[in-house]
């Protein structure tokens, strides 16, 4: 058993999913009360987050971006709420350079 984290184990060795068709208007998209599947908060009790609450839409795409599937960020993720946090994410670096690509550049506050 590795005692270390390497590339090819921990998080830096999960594919980041960054699905092409996240800005499809025709998607469902999560909204209001949401509590995440158990793939993607596998740790602690079941919380409930309330997506129109700023702090707790940041700790919800942390969680998606860095554990769900392409299902998931379709769900949870919506691309205008994303851009306008994500330098404020905390977020793997793998995760930060994916969604940094689809996100293209953004200007300087």
């Amino acid at each position: 058993m590795a005692q270390t984290r390497t590339q090819e184990i921990g998080p830096s060795a999960r594919p980041v999913t960054v699905p092409e068709d996240l800005s499809d208007p025709s998607l469902p998209k999560a909204a209001g009360q949401v509590e995440l599947p158990l793939h993607i908060r596998w740790s602690g009790p079941a919380t409930t987050y309330d997506l129109d609450d700023p702090v707790d839409r940041a700790r919800v795409y942390e969680q998606v971006l860095r554990e769900g599937t392409e299902d998931d960020v379709r769900f949870f993720i919506d691309p205008d709420q994303l851009a306008g946090i994500f330098d404020e994410l905390v977020l793997p670096v793998s995760v930060r350079e994916a969604w940094s690509k689809w996100l293209g550049p953004r200007p300087s506050v």
